[in-house]
């Protein structure tokens, strides 16, 4: 499988890490992922990948890949293209996707487009679908799959265009348009899963894979 790439950004680095541990690169642009990161006290480092999703998508869809497969694929792919760049450190990809019904949601690219994906969700259940990835030099040394259970209550155009109001462009920065924190808790009935899983990690599983590696203390 190929892809087309674009342009990695420029590496930030937050925290001090353990100078026995290996560095931790997160190679995503995701602020949710970034700050489930540093507030749980892990020193990281931010540069986004530069891969072209839609067409790694469209390309495993076509294939009869299921939404777990794509996950797992893109946050390895992720993780793969920044791992030259940083020598013995742990880089790692992650991806979110959300289905329902057969449909895969990503993130609106409008406002308009948010109120659709609100729309086709209102009232039904859809899954969450998380996968994170750590590579070192190359090689894959950890994966972790887990999914959560929404239930979207049936929701208003009010309520929706005051939703959508409210966040502005924070809706454009998640799939199906929605964050569960905040105002958002107000569009869910039922959530059945990890709270992590849904801002977009399988957070403790990675936290234990980091102190086993001691980039966190144990």
């Amino acid at each position: 499988m190929t892809a087309r790439s674009t342009a990695h950004e420029p590496a930030t680095r937050i925290g001090a890490p353990d100078p026995e541990a290996p560095p931790l690169v997160l190679a995503s642009k995701s602020p949710s992922r970034r700050d489930m990161l540093v507030s749980a006290g892990v020193p990281v480092t931010i540069q986004a990948a530069g891969v072209d999703e839609d067409e790694i998508k469209a390309s495993m869809r076509h294939a009869g890949a299921s939404a777990e497969e794509v996950a797992e694929s893109l946050a390895e792919v992720k993780a793969q293209r920044i791992s030259p760049y940083h020598p013995g450190a742990l880089v790692l990809g992650a991806d979110q996707m959300l289905e329902c019904d057969g449909i895969w949601y990503d993130k609106p690219s409008s406002r308009e487009q948010a109120g659709e994906h609100l729309r086709a969700l209102s009232g039904r259940t859809h899954r969450l679908i998380v996968t994170a990835v750590l590579v070192k030099d190359g090689t894959r040394i950890w994966h972790q799959t887990d999914s959560a259970e929404l239930m979207v209550r049936p929701l208003s155009e009010d309520f929706i265009a005051g939703y959508l109001d409210a966040v502005g462009d924070a809706a454009l920065g998640s799939v199906g348009g929605y964050q569960l924190e905040g105002l958002g808790a107000q569009l869910f009935a039922r959530v059945r899963g990890d709270y992590f899983t849904v801002l977009g990690l399988p957070l403790l599983p990675l936290l234990e894979q980091l102190r086993n590696h001691k980039v966190v203390k144990r």
